[in-house]
């Protein structure tokens, strides 16, 4: 274990990457971190690479608190870019130009220069509401987020199952803050709960936000809007009863949304549709898992839950069928908290896979190089 002086911004880490053959399929496995404290790459929405892709933005908790660092993936070196204490959580999405990141630390927004360290309050939670999760726009002008009032107020994350009719009355508002001037402005607003805004990697336009309740009991969960107009509509009807989905995210394209959910006699799936509603495709998966990221089209990643404790790939073949599920490599992960769940993503390119487990005991980061040939990776089997 790596260790460091005081707490400054600029500080460099020493390399604490590690490497090994998966020991189910052979994958060479890099293990980014090694610290006795959770690190964990940004969330399955937001890529955290920059600097030409040479660099990766992660949250560690070290010295008692969450900050937000970045290694160098040549090197292994680590840059410590932010010096909170006493910090749990921080919220972080990097502007499309990869020269700032923003940050959502309790109530406030900030905005922090990559290569300079400065950083900036761009927006404070009014009292009374609850500061949700950020988004950048495709243009890099604006950061959106949501915030809501009363049910969650004060509630930990993990009591959002309660049914809505224990506490009202409800508001959720979405806003959007001009990374300049800090200018912010509601877009929408209603009396439900509001979570998981993002914003389209390439139309500035361009949102989703979902509803958050119980997922198979929800009035809808995924919902797009149109910045230019106001206009909301639902995305992703059901096609039964009990059906819930999760999980959504962009895809690469910026139009096609990759989701994750359950039908109602259990039977798990991953798909993508259209912004629209248009070009819609499902595909089963034989067990249950947590996530499932979506990099195209073209190919799907998934953990699992329970005796399932691996990373599995799809990829589309020539004549347009999914080949897979094929087991990339092990895993282990507790998923005990937000802090220790996989979150696989893969990088834009379509070669690399980062993902957090926290089989050592505390959570870290892990990078694969995606075979060339998914053929060479064995079959999952029951």
């Amino acid at each position: 274990m790596s260790r460091t002086i005081a707490m400054v911004k600029g500080t460099i880490w020493a390399p604490e990457r590690k490497q090994y053959d998966d020991p189910l399929t052979g994958v060479q496995v890099h293990q980014l971190t090694d610290y006795r404290g959770h690190s964990r790459h940004l969330h399955f929405t937001q890529n955290g690479l920059y600097d030409e892709g040479r660099r990766l933005l992660f949250v560690s908790d070290r010295d008692n608190s969450a900050n937000l660092f970045s290694i160098h993936l040549v090197t292994g070196e680590m840059t410590q870019l932010t010096t909170y204490t006493n910090n749990d959580e921080l919220g972080v999405c990097l502007t499309p130009d990869g020269q700032q990141a923003l940050l959502q630390k309790e109530d406030t927004i900030s905005l922090l220069d990559l290569t300079s360290f400065r950083e900036r309050v761009k927006y404070r939670c009014p009292e009374g509401f609850r500061l949700g999760n950020i988004s950048c726009t495709a243009d890099g002008e604006s950061v959106l987020t949501c915030i809501w009032r009363n049910r969650w107020s004060g509630m930990d994350y993990e009591d959002r199952n309660l049914p809505t009719s224990e506490a009202s009355p409800l508001l959720s508002q979405i806003i959007t803050i001009d990374i300049q001037t800090g200018r912010s402005e509601i877009i929408h607003e209603e009396p439900s709960v509001i979570t998981h805004v993002h914003a389209s990697p390439v139309h500035p336009w361009l949102l989703t936000f979902c509803h958050e309740d119980p997922w198979s009991q929800v009035d809808h969960r995924i919902w797009g809007m149109d910045l230019r107009t106001g206009e909301v509509w639902p995305i992703h009807s059901r096609v039964e009863p009990g059906e819930a989905v999760e999980g959504e995210h962009f895809l690469n394209d910026g139009e096609m949304i990759g989701y994750h959910g359950i039908r109602s006699d259990g039977t798990s799936f991953w798909g993508s549709i259209r912004y629209d509603n248009s070009n819609r495709q499902e595909q089963p998966i034989p067990f249950a898992i947590w996530h499932a990221y979506l990099d195209s089209q073209q190919q799907t990643v998934t953990d699992g839950q329970a005796e399932v404790q691996t990373l599995s790939l799809w990829r589309r073949s020539s004549n347009g069928a999914y080949d897979g599920p094929r087991i990339l490599c092990e895993l282990k992960c507790s998923f005990h908290s937000n802090k220790v769940h996989s979150h696989p993503i893969i990088t834009p390119d379509g070669r690399r896979l980062f993902y957090t487990s926290d089989r050592t005991g505390y959570a870290n980061i892990y990078m694969v190089e995606l075979p060339d040939d998914i053929t060479t990776l064995p079959l999952w089997q029951p």
